[in-house]
């Protein structure tokens, strides 16, 4: 948890934040003199900002000495806001209410920012492709810091979210994240939940993605041997997504089933393991 002399004020309680439908606070004027921002976008002078966020000018100061801001746009002697200061002031709230320290949460929001240069979630997610099929169907799920915060609590780093990055499993756009998968956020979550630590969910995610990749070749050069012979040119795409669609769900169901009976075989050993190093099965 914070030290007192991390915590500038009490934060708010969860019932106390803003709801994000709330109309903020109107500034005084806009970015450039007399209309609005060049952008269109809404600006704010420091005091208009600290009170759109819920706090106080000596708190936004604070923020900014801790660099957990990025400058404002300076006109003269005018310092200018935005909605994305406003939206990282919303952020630093809310992590200090799942428990985070400043110190990180501002390792988590470089770790952001470093996630926001390297990648982007079009880049993720947009595949430039003659193929229209695809063996997974996993639905991408935007999030906000403070939605994995919900997810993860205190227990989410900078290297947890940097493992994240690397993995591809999120990606960053503007303020938001995109994770690649429901169901794999589902299942971290669940784990984490279990009591896993977060940091082991993600090396074991790294571990599997070497295993099943040896797993996806298999299949791949099954199917450019036996099903799609030849030399290939982009007008065999059609061709190539209808074998894609017969294939998938055998190859998952295929899968599935060795990963069932290895599961099997490998839980009954470790319990054997268990008894003998206990010296014997229970009730013995």
């Amino acid at each position: 948890m914070a030290t007192p002399d991390e915590r500038p004020e009490r934060p708010h309680r969860p019932e106390d934040r803003r709801p994000e439908t709330a109309t903020p606070y109107e500034p005084a004027r806009s970015g450039t003199p007399g209309g609005d921002a060049e952008d269109g976008k809404r600006e704010y002078r420091a005091a208009e900002l600290a009170k759109a966020a819920g706090i106080t000018e000596r708190t936004l100061r604070f923020y900014r000495e801790r660099k957990l801001l990025p400058p404002p746009r300076r006109e003269g002697r005018i310092a200018w806001y935005d909605e994305h200061h406003l939206a990282r002031l919303r952020t630093i709230t809310t992590l200090l209410q799942r428990g985070h320290t400043l110190g990180g949460i501002a390792e988590l929001l470089t770790a952001f920012e470093k996630g926001a240069t390297r990648n982007s979630a079009a880049e993720l997610l947009g595949v430039d492709s003659l193929l229209t099929g695809s063996f997974s169907d996993e639905t991408p799920v935007r999030l906000t810091p403070e939605d994995m915060a919900d997810y993860f609590g205190s227990d989410i780093t900078a290297e947890d979210l940097a493992a994240s990055l690397d993995l591809g499993y999120v990606a960053v756009e503007g303020d938001e994240m995109v994770h690649v998968s429901r169901r794999l956020l589902d299942a971290s979550a669940a784990l984490v939940e279990e009591g896993i630590p977060l940091s082991a969910v993600l090396e074991g995610g790294r571990r599997l993605r070497t295993h099943v990749d040896v797993i996806a070749r298999i299949f791949s050069e099954l199917l450019r041997s036996h099903v799609l012979p030849g030399d290939l040119s982009p007008a065999d795409a059609e061709r190539i997504n209808t074998a894609l669609e017969r294939l998938r769900p055998l190859a998952q169901q295929v899968v599935d089933a060795e990963l069932g009976l290895a599961l099997d075989r490998r839980v009954r050993e470790e319990v054997a393991e268990w008894f003998r190093q206990d010296g014997g099965a229970p009730g013995s």
